[in-house]
């Protein structure tokens, strides 16, 4: 059996929604470990002089929970 938790981050990036998306992934594995999927739940960005400086996700990721019993 596994047991999956969903964790809501933020992150972003200066390239692209999708880097944008990465990061967080690349992030939150840092810490956690088996991440299984990223849903987008939101996209922003930052517009300086009428360009976009920064693009902005909030994502859900869901990741397995490590159920090895440790002795």
């Amino acid at each position: 059996m596994s047991i999956i938790k969903v964790l809501e981050v933020m992150a972003n990036s200066t390239k692209s929604w999708e880097d944008a998306a990465q990061n967080a992934i690349t992030h939150a594995s840092k810490t956690l470990h088996n991440i299984r999927s990223i849903w987008i739940e939101d996209q922003s960005a930052i517009v300086h002089n009428n360009k976009i400086t920064e693009y902005r996700v909030s994502v859900k990721l869901s990741f397995e929970i490590d159920l090895t019993e440790k002795q």
